[in-house]
């Protein structure tokens, strides 16, 4: 007869996630609670922070300036009709494209000139990211906001560089961060003196070419800044579709209500009147019809949770 003896051993399992600390300055320390975020800011005639759901929308990248200008009054005859205040977003340059042969955009000097003609003529605030230090003050001149892009969020000097244009500055979390270790890209931007900042959450990664949604960062983050939730690259499956990435929109409508009922202070959506054909990101794009009745729903809920 064969006896088998097993020898158990214990081991210490360490924590699946670490406690997360930040400097005090960034802080509301409220144990158990997470209070209202402070300070609030403006940009033009949109109150960040302050209670009242925002909404950041358009196209992926200036396609040209006749389509950026019919989207932007598209978008702005929704937000109009539901009383939520709208900034305008489009990019100029795409640098991070999958692939070199995939289009970018019309470049900086046109790109800027496009978005700063479309500010004056409809009186809407704009936001565009930025990739370059360089690019901060000349972008600025044109644009309200200037956005950080997730994958060069821990860039020293593109955060200080935007900082220093005295723009409000939204720092889109890296899809490899913590949410807890955002707070020292806050603190880069804020070294500047500059207090407008904002944060977005875009997912994060899961495994390759999948991003899924911690909804605790939301709360984690808004001890830092404001808070703004992307409903449209969190359904974004990277380089998944043949050197472009692909998506999943259906889900936009479950995210974004998901996200409002945490509480987030903005929605950031990329809307396209044509997803199908849109020159960037169009897999992950909410159409446009689909906006309306989605925003009415979204601001039920923000209604119902405030």
């Amino acid at each position: 007869m064969v006896f088998f003896i097993f020898t158990l051993k214990f081991i210490r399992v360490p924590p699946l996630f670490r406690p997360y600390v930040f400097p005090d300055d960034l802080l509301l320390r409220r144990r158990g609670k997470i209070g209202l975020v402070r300070p609030s800011f403006e940009i033009g005639p949109v109150h960040v922070g302050e209670g009242q759901l925002f909404l950041v929308a358009g196209p992926c990248v200036i396609e040209s300036e006749a389509h950026v200008r019919n989207l932007a009054e598209a978008i702005q005859r929704v937000t109009s009709d539901l009383g939520i205040p709208f900034i305008f977003k489009a990019s100029y340059d795409k640098a991070n494209r999958t692939s070199v042969k995939s289009y970018r955009g019309p470049g900086l000097v046109e790109g800027v000139r496009i978005l700063g003609r479309l500010a004056r003529d409809m009186g809407l605030p704009v936001l565009t990211d930025v990739h370059e230090p360089s690019h901060c003050e000349i972008a600025a001149e044109a644009v309200d906001v200037l956005q950080i892009p997730a994958f060069l969020c821990r860039q020293t000097d593109l955060l200080v560089a935007a900082g220093q244009t005295g723009r409000a500055v939204n720092i889109k979390k890296g899809q490899f961060m913590a949410p807890w270790d955002m707070a020292h890209a806050v603190e880069k931007v804020r070294s500047t003196g500059n207090e407008r900042i904002s944060l977005t959450e875009r997912g994060a990664s899961f495994g390759y070419n999948t991003l899924v949604v911690d909804y605790r960062s939301l709360g984690i983050m808004r001890q830092m800044a404001p808070v703004v939730f992307d409903g449209t690259h969190s359904v974004q499956q990277p380089s998944a579709a043949d050197g472009v990435s692909g998506g999943q929109p259906e889900f936009i409508p479950l995210l974004a209500r998901a996200a409002v009922a945490a509480g987030i202070d903005g929605l950031f959506l990329e809307v396209h009147d044509d997803p199908a054909n849109a020159q960037s990101d169009g897999a992950n794009a909410l159409d446009l019809k689909l906006l309306k009745p989605l925003l009415g729903k979204l601001l039920a809920i923000h209604r119902a949770v405030q």
